[in-house]
């Protein structure tokens, strides 16, 4: 039963961190559910060994005792003996989640740890939502922060607010352009840029490919963000951001993250379904998903080392 349902343990799959849980403890839970899971079956049967028991001899009166050729389980490898047959299970994270923010956070356990690194090579763009509160600025971005100005907001308008998520946008993409290293003038750059397949080469700043507001009630906004190589204090910064380029101040009060390459909201585990046969499950199913986004981001990223760059 155990190296049974180990053998499906070989994948990605995504769960839900909630808002003030740090992902070491989600992990180290996670891990502790799965090792419950695959001592929890049933052992195998013991093997039978041949011992040589003293007993009365069979039609004798005066009840002498002979050795006697018996098989007998062999309980060397039962777990009260021996201890649980799993004691240590390694799962692997994907993209972080500092504690004060939630949403998908993807988990990998036995090959899918080395997935993980490729999805990280694959330069994947991940969804949130972020809501910002108008009016006041903290030491930290936060609502919660030490509070250090109070400002009016009366001016903000939607309109305003959408003129510069749009300029934000703009830049970044320029920006996005320039850590691709690819001359958009050539036919195949241009096609990939038309894809959405357009991805730094390497390490670099955070960058947003789509950037738009959900909702506008002053003082609250809430703002959907596309973005790759972020933190998500960049996120609370460039609330703030946004707040000066309104002339005034805003602090974010939420980051939640609602995809992470192919994991969606829909996809990501709850704390209920944390255990073996839902893990299992959600890892059969995301499999073929996850192979066919590997596939075409990395072999993406294979054709722009090839294309030509600006001279």
């Amino acid at each position: 039963m155990g190296s049974a349902s180990l053998s499906r343990l070989q994948g990605l799959f995504a769960v839900y961190k909630p808002p003030g849980l740090k992902w070491k403890h989600l992990r180290d839970t996670v891990e502790l559910q799965l090792l419950k899971g695959l001592n929890a079956g049933k052992p195998p049967a013991p093997e039978q060994r041949v011992r040589f028991l003293l007993g009365p001899m069979e039609g004798s009166e005066e009840k002498e005792l002979t050795l006697t050729a018996t098989s007998v389980p062999s309980l060397t490898n039962h777990p009260l003996v021996c201890g649980p047959a799993f004691t240590h299970f390694k799962v692997g994270v994907g993209h972080r989640l500092d504690a004060q923010s939630s949403g998908v956070l993807v988990l990998g356990v036995g090959r899918g740890c080395r997935l993980l690194t490729d999805m990280y090579n694959a330069h994947l763009t991940k969804d949130y939502t972020v809501r910002g509160l108008l009016g006041k600025a903290t030491d930290d971005f936060c609502e919660d922060g030490r509070l250090v100005e109070k400002t009016t907001y009366d001016h903000v308008t939607r309109e305003k607010l959408d003129r510069i998520l749009a300029m934000i946008q703009g830049s970044h993409q320029k920006a996005l352009v320039m850590y691709s290293n690819l001359d958009l003038k050539t036919q195949e750059a241009y096609e990939m840029a038309v894809r959405g397949l357009i991805r730094p080469m390497n390490k670099s700043p955070m960058l947003i490919t789509g950037i738009r507001c959900l909702h506008f009630a002053p003082p609250e906004f809430l703002i959907e963000v596309q973005c790759m190589h972020e933190t998500q204090k960049e996120l609370r910064k460039l609330v703030h951001e946004i707040g000066l380029e309104l002339k005034t101040t805003a602090v974010c009060s939420r980051v939640r993250r609602t995809r992470d390459g192919i994991f969606t909201l829909d996809s990501a585990l709850l704390r209920t379904q944390w255990d073996l046969h839902s893990i299992q499950d959600a890892i059969q199913t995301a499999a073929p998903r996850v192979a066919a986004e590997l596939e075409k981001s990395l072999s993406s990223g294979l054709d722009t080392k090839q294309l030509p760059t600006p001279g």
